[in-house]
C-alpha cells in the first residue's frame, strides 16, 4: 500500500502514513480489519501529532446530512461533514452552531473527538455537552450508540478521547437559535494583563468573550489586549440582514508554499503587534460585525499555517484554575518575554465548569493559546511553560499538542488511569493508537 507524507495543521511532526478515505460503514469495518495500526482523522486540523499513525482512516467521504429538524433545531450528519457546509445549511433556517472553535474547515467527528471549546465556553460548554447521541465503530467492528443514557462511559470516554476508542460514524447535536447572522461586539482597550482579566470576570454575562494578546510587551504593558465580547444581533438591531441568502464565504487569499523558516521572528511579530493594537483608537466601541471576522477571522487565508515556514509550528494551548489565574497569567507572560519567543497569535479566554468527559480540556479558570514557530529555543521555552503550568494545577489541550511532557499530561487529566482502564477493555489489541498516544502512554507499544 502507497504512503504520503501526511502531518497535522502545525506542520510538526510529520509522518509517513497509509491514508485510507471510507465512503460507507462497511468500508471503515473492512479498513479497520486490513490495518493491525491505525487511527481516525477528519479535516487535519488539530494541530500536532493526535491524528498521526501507520495508518489513517479519513473521513473526508463520510459528509451527508442524515436530517435537520428547522422546528427542534435538531441536526444529525455523518462524521466526515465540515462545519462550513453545516453552517450553509443551519443558518438560513435561523441556527448557528452551539459551540465553534476558531476555524469552520473542521469536522464534526474531529469536534467531538476534541471536544472542541469557544469563545462561549463559560455559559455553553463544550461541544460534548450539546451532542444528544453518536454511533461508534469499535475494534472489533461492532456498532455502539452512545449517549448520556446509553453506553455513557464510552460516550464521555470518546468526547475528548482523540479518536482512541474508535470511529465516529454519525452524530447528533442541538442548534442554537438566532435571529441575524450578525454578532454585537464590543471591543475593550486593555492597557495590560491585569486589566484585561479583570474585564473578564467583569463582564462574564456576555455570551462571547476572548482577548487578543500582545505578547511581546513587558513592565506596565505586559500583556497589552484587546478584549472582544459578543452577542447574536436581533432582528431590530440590524437592517436588510437576509438569513435565507446565507453562504459561508471562502478563503479570499491562500498561501500556496511555505513561507522562509525566518519570516516570523521577534522583529516581525512586534511590528504586527504594535499595528493591531494601535489600529484600535477607542477604549471602549462597539460595531456590528458578521459571524466570518468575529468567529473565524483566520478562515480568510487559505493553508495560512505555510506562515511559520517548513519547520512548522507548536500551539501552546493551556489552563490555569481560577484561584490561581492571575498570578500564574502574570509569570507565564513574564517568562515568554525573558525567552524573546514572541508568539505572533496569542488568545485569552475564561473558561467554565469543567464537564464530565475523562480527557476533555477546559476547566474553571483561565487558558491562554500561543504559537510558536518550532526551533531549539522555543521547544526549550515549552518545556519550562510545562514545568510552570504543572506546578499550578493546569493542563495542556490534546487536540493541539505535538510535544507536552509526558510526567505533565499524567499529572493533569486525573481520569486517565479509567480511559487506559477502558481502551484495554474494549480495544484489547491496541488497533486505535496515534503518535501521540504513545508518546504519552496513552497506549503502548
Amino acid at each position: 500500500m502507497a504512503k504520503t507524507n501526511i502531518s497535522g495543521w502545525g506542520n510538526f511532526p510529520k509522518a509517513n502514513a497509509v491514508v485510507e478515505r471510507p465512503d460507507s460503514e462497511q468500508t471503515v469495518r473492512n479498513l479497520q480489519q486490513s490495518h493491525g495500526i491505525h487511527i481516525p482523522r477528519g479535516a487535519g486540523r488539530s494541530y500536532g501529532d493526535s491524528s498521526l499513525s501507520a495508518a489513517i482512516l479519513e473521513s473526508s467521504k463520510l459528509t451527508e446530512t442524515l436530517s435537520f429538524d428547522a422546528e427542534t433545531g435538531i441536526f444529525t450528519c455523518q462524521s466526515g461533514k465540515m462545519l462550513n457546509t453545516i453552517l450553509d445549511e443551519i443558518v438560513p433556517k435561523g441556527y448557528f452552531l452551539p459551540v465553534t472553535p476558531g476555524t469552520k474547515f473542521i469536522t464534526i467527528g474531529g469536534a467531538i473527538a476534541a471536544d472542541i471549546h469557544g469563545k462561549n465556553h463559560h455559559v455553553d460548554g463544550c461541544f460534548s455537552q450539546h451532542v444528544l447521541w453518536l454511533k461508534l465503530m469499535m475494534a472489533d467492528g461492532s456498532v455502539k450508540k452512545c449517549s448520556r443514557t446509553e453506553n455513557t462511559e464510552l460516550f464521555w470516554a470518546t468526547c475528548g478521547g482523540m479518536g482512541l476508542t474508535g470511529f465516529i460514524l454519525e452524530a447528533s447535536f442541538q442548534l442554537k437559535k438566532i435571529e441575524t447572522s450578525k454578532i454585537v461586539n464590543r471591543t475593550i482597550k486593555c492597557e495590560n494583563l491585569d486589566e484585561v482579566i479583570s474585564n473578564l470576570l467583569e463582564h462574564e454575562n456576555y455570551t462571547y468573550s476572548v482577548a487578543w494578546i500582545d505578547c511581546g510587551t513587558s513592565g506596565k504593558n505586559l500583556g497589552r489586549s484587546l478584549l472582544y465580547l459578543g452577542e447574536h444581533a436581533k432582528k431590530e438591531q440590524v437592517s436588510n440582514d437576509d438569513l435565507s441568502s446565507y453562504k459561508t464565504p471562502s478563503p479570499i487569499v491562500s498561501l500556496p508554499f511555505n513561507l522562509p523558516n525566518w519570516t516570523l521572528n521577534k522583529w516581525t511579530v512586534k511590528a504586527f503587534n504594535a499595528l493591531y493594537y494601535g489600529k484600535v483608537r477607542k477604549k471602549d466601541s462597539t460595531a456590528i460585525v458578521g459571524f466570518e471576522p468575529y468567529f473565524y477571522p483566520l478562515d480568510i487565508a487559505n493553508n495560512w499555517n505555510r506562515l511559520y515556514g517548513s519547520n512548522g509550528f507548536a500551539q501552546y494551548q493551556f489552563v490555569i484554575p481560577m484561584e490561581g489565574a492571575r498570578e500564574g497569567m502574570n509569570s507565564i507572560m513574564q517568562e515568554i518575554v525573558k525567552s524573546g519567543e514572541s508568539s505572533f497569535l496569542a488568545v485569552l479566554k475564561l473558561f467554565g465548569e469543567q464537564n464530565q468527559g475523562w480527557l476533555s480540556f477546559p476547566k474553571r479558570g483561565l487558558q491562554l493559546a500561543l504559537d510558536f514557530p518550532i526551533n531549539k529555543k522555543s521547544l526549550e521555552l515549552m518545556n519550562r511553560l510545562d514545568d510552570m503550568v504543572m506546578a499550578m494545577d493546569g493542563r495542556s489541550y490534546l487536540a493541539k499538542d505535538s510535544r507536552m511532557k509526558r510526567e505533565f499530561f499524567e499529572s493533569s487529566y486525573p481520569k486517565l488511569p479509567r480511559f487506559k482502564q477502558l481502551l484495554s477493555e474494549i480495544d484489547p489489541n491496541g488497533k486505535f493508537r496515534s503518535l501521540q498516544s504513545d508518546r504519552l502512554g496513552i497506549t503502548t507499544n
